[in-house]
């Protein structure tokens, strides 16, 4: 593409030349890719609302509890202890996106994005609604503030705050929980006025995102359009203009009835414009693969309607890659996808390892910082120390006690014999391991400590024991 073709890469749509938001009035999509695009939100709005309600084995399928540092991933609960099995979650969740991008572009932007579901799917589909199509957009837009203008905005934006309320309802319970959201909006707003505070807060902004910011989120603020120019190359398979049929030798040119375009030298690019009024963020995909295409396809329904009309073929448009318009290659699984397919397999593999050796009940056992130990009667070594017990499961954990495992001794609680887990919680307090000094070898070295729910082993531990240098 020649220097002086490249000049739209100087600026963004939605910016105009002096600076001002350039506001971005979509035609209404439709055709196959915009039917499949809507099955495809529809299920993924009924997840994303339903996930912090569903329970698997009493925990929340999905849960970010930031405060609290609780994590719950497709019913599994990741406790602060847990955090390189969270980490490990999150990297295989980029890696596969990484790995999606290579191989088909940005096409979870345009099709399983939260954002772009709720924009295109939701609150643009009001907005069609209410407002009408392009054109009626435009000259609503264009008109002064007539009751016909005050009316439908005031019905539009009541909708899109309802809606925004609503959604900061979800996302709320995605950070604290839906049970502890269930009690809050039982007890009422006014005994809870700070979460209410921070859910008006949401609110707001999630009606400042769609009512106004838009497609600039995808545009501007989104770190993954970035992303994308670093990982597409000319085998990733895009949304993309074929500039080959659709240039041909001289060029695109409106459509004349009865012409021999293809004697002109023409290609079968109309010019009508139709891909650009039809696109979410107001760009010319005839210019390439450029940073706003969130790969919808609705310049491909697009364009196969108006081919349809003037019989030419489908396709000016379409899923393809730049080496398959520019070479005629197909897609290849390239060393590159075969190298992040490979790290993908071997992080779920650890992963799921992990999960399996992962304990329901987490036990430490510390000794008391600034304690020595205590020569007792009968030759007898005491340490003192502290416990954390941690249950990850949503069943009570009744009768715990300790036993020592690799010495000859005791395990001594303070207070207490045996005491009981709340689900979902931990328990703490303070213990004495007493040791016959005839079983201690070192002034320092580990004991193996059992933790048990009655007769039943449950977990075990190690920890540090001290003794006097003279029983080594």
């Amino acid at each position: 593409m020649a220097q002086d073709q490249d000049n739209f890469r100087d600026s963004i749509g939605t910016i105009n030349e002096e600076g001002k938001r350039a506001w971005v009035f979509p035609k209404k999509p439709s055709g196959k890719f915009y039917t499949y695009r809507k099955y495809v939100s529809y299920v993924l709005l009924i997840f994303l609302f339903a996930a912090p309600f569903v329970k698997i084995n009493g925990n929340q399928f999905l849960m970010f509890n930031v405060l609290e540092r609780r994590f719950n991933i497709f019913g599994f609960p990741f406790w602060p202890q847990d955090f390189h099995l969270f980490v490990i979650s999150m990297i295989i969740g980029v890696i596969f996106i990484a790995l999606f991008t290579v191989a088909f572009g940005r096409i979870f932007c345009g099709w399983m994005c939260p954002q772009t579901i709720f924009m295109e799917m939701v609150f643009r589909r009001i907005e069609y609604w209410i407002d009408g199509d392009r054109g009626a957009q435009i000259k609503l837009d264009r008109q002064p503030w007539n009751a016909e203008k005050i009316k439908k905005r005031a019905l539009k934006w009541t909708l899109f705050f309802i809606i925004s309320f609503l959604i900061a309802n979800v996302f709320l319970a995605y950070l604290i929980g839906s049970d502890k959201l269930i009690a809050y909006i039982t007890d009422g707003p006014l005994l809870h006025l700070s979460t209410m505070i921070s859910l008006l807060i949401f609110t707001a902004v999630f009606f400042w995102v769609f009512a106004w910011f838009r497609e600039q989120v995808c545009i501007i603020a989104c770190p993954y359009g970035r992303m994308q120019g670093v990982l597409l190359d000319n085998k990733s398979i895009i949304v993309a203009y074929d500039h080959k049929r659709g240039e041909a030798d001289n060029g695109r040119k409106k459509w004349r009835k009865n012409e021999d375009r293809e004697a002109l030298g023409h290609g079968d690019c109309i010019d009508c414009f139709q891909c650009v009024n039809v696109c979410p963020t107001g760009i010319d995909i005839r210019n390439g693969t450029q940073l706003e295409c969130v790969n919808c396809t609705a310049c491909i329904d697009e364009c196969d309607t108006i081919m349809e009309k003037v019989n030419l073929p489908k396709g000016l448009i379409r899923y393809a890659s730049e080496d398959e318009i520019t070479k005629k290659e197909k897609f290849k699984f390239s060393p590159r996808l075969k190298g992040y397919s490979a790290v993908l397999l071997i992080l779920i593999g650890v992963l799921v390892g992990m999960l399996f050796l992962r304990n329901d009940l987490e036990a430490n056992i510390l000794r008391l910082p600034g304690q020595l130990y205590e020569h007792k009667e009968g030759d007898i070594i005491s340490n003192v120390y502290t416990y954390k017990l941690i249950n990850k499961t949503t069943a009570v954990v009744p009768d715990v006690n300790f036993r020592l495992l690799s010495h000859k001794g005791i395990v001594k609680l303070v207070r207490t014999k045996n005491f009981t887990v709340p689900a979902q919680d931990l328990a703490e307090g303070t213990l004495f391991i007493e040791i016959d000094n005839a079983a201690v070898k070192s002034d320092k070295e580990k004991v193996k400590v059992g933790v048990y729910s009655g007769d039943k082993l449950i977990e075990t531990t190690l920890c540090a024991f001290m003794a006097p240098r003279s029983y080594k």
